[in-house]
């Protein structure tokens, strides 16, 4: 591995590119201290290419009111109204509700107004679809906030299936480590391609390409409340997925097939066709991870005939070929990496 060499300090100037981390409480340690410490890295890569390092500093919010720098990692350096980045971590505990996101939500709409350019990760998006800036736009969170982030921002297009977006002056990353892909956007923002690539192989991060659907279970609504519907799902469970039809599941349910269709889609945000399909390539994923069974056995293992349509299924919800998510993720696979 390439050792990082030690520089001089850089010569601090105005307008230094400062990336801010916003603190509250219960937030995810670990991603502001692994963000920084990224940053960190960064900047010596940085110096060998002759680019201004960046600035990271943590903010929190006072008893007495307003933000304050907590941490600077250029305390030195000229202070300049608002961050250039300032993001709002996740937590490991609980998300904020709605009346303790609000100062931070107008803080970050104030910062916003100066030119900032907002991001999030995980659960900290809930802070940022706070300020309202979210509305109608592309975003992503944690894919197992989704249901809860949808029902309290309606009007956000969210795309959990993906791991950052970034919608020029707001980014959001989702899984709850995807601060490193975050980290290396805005450090090829900042700092270049070069300087990326640089600090993405000394991380060993893949600097691009992941979703979070590669990585996400299927985890099925089932605290509803309509019991007709959640009888129909134990059933499908008990079944893995196979169904004859949808009219026998209506049946199964007691209810009238339109009624079932309507109300099952209300419940589990699924069609009953869709739902099976995720049952299914769930099956799928657990076999392709522990057996040596071929995708064809797989196939016919979880209820497909076509092993041709079973593969673009398995595709288009996991975002990866069956051999691609078997090469990634089987015990034997990483049993050889260990």
């Amino acid at each position: 591995m390439r050792h990082l060499r030690q520089h001089p300090p850089a010569a601090l100037a105005p307008g230094l590119p400062e990336v801010g981390l916003m603190l509250y409480p219960d937030c995810q340690m670990g991603m502001v201290s692994g963000i920084t410490d990224l940053f960190h890295v960064a900047d010596r890569f940085a110096a060998d290419h002759q680019r201004a390092p960046i600035r990271v500093s943590h903010w929190r919010l006072q008893d007495a009111g307003g933000f304050v720098r907590c941490y600077d990692s250029h305390p030195d350096a000229p202070s300049a109204t608002a961050p250039t980045y300032l993001i709002a971590p996740g937590s490991l505990h609980k998300l904020l509700e709605a009346d303790e996101a609000a100062p931070y939500a107008r803080w970050l709409l104030d910062r916003h107004a100066q030119g900032t350019t907002l991001a999030s990760t995980c659960g900290g998006a809930f802070a940022l679809a706070a300020t309202g800036l979210l509305a109608g736009r592309p975003a992503t969170t944690h894919w197992f906030f989704a249901d809860a982030f949808r029902t309290r921002f309606p009007d956000v297009r969210l795309e959990a299936d993906r791991m950052v977006i970034d919608d020029g002056d707001i980014i959001t990353a989702g899984g709850l480590m995807a601060w490193t892909d975050l980290g290396l956007r805005i450090v090829e923002r900042l700092l270049g391609p070069t300087v990326m690539m640089e600090t993405a192989r000394f991380f060993l991060i893949d600097p691009g390409g992941r979703e979070q659907k590669n990585y996400a279970s299927f985890a099925p609504r089932l605290t509803h409340g309509d019991e007709a519907i959640l009888k129909a799902q134990h059933w499908l469970q008990a079944k893995e997925g196979r169904m004859t039809g949808v009219a026998n599941l209506a049946a199964e349910a007691g209810l009238e097939e339109r009624t079932f269709q309507r109300r099952f889609k209300a419940a589990t945000g699924m069609t009953p066709i869709e739902y099976s399909q995720h049952l299914r390539v769930g099956k799928a994923r657990e076999l392709l991870e522990f057996t040596r069974r071929t995708v064809d056995q797989i196939a016919w293992a979880v209820g497909y005939e076509d092993a041709a349509a079973f593969r673009k299924l398995f595709h288009r919800i996991t975002g990866l070929s069956p051999n691609d998510y078997r090469q990634r993720f089987s015990t034997a696979t990483l049993a050889q990496v260990a």
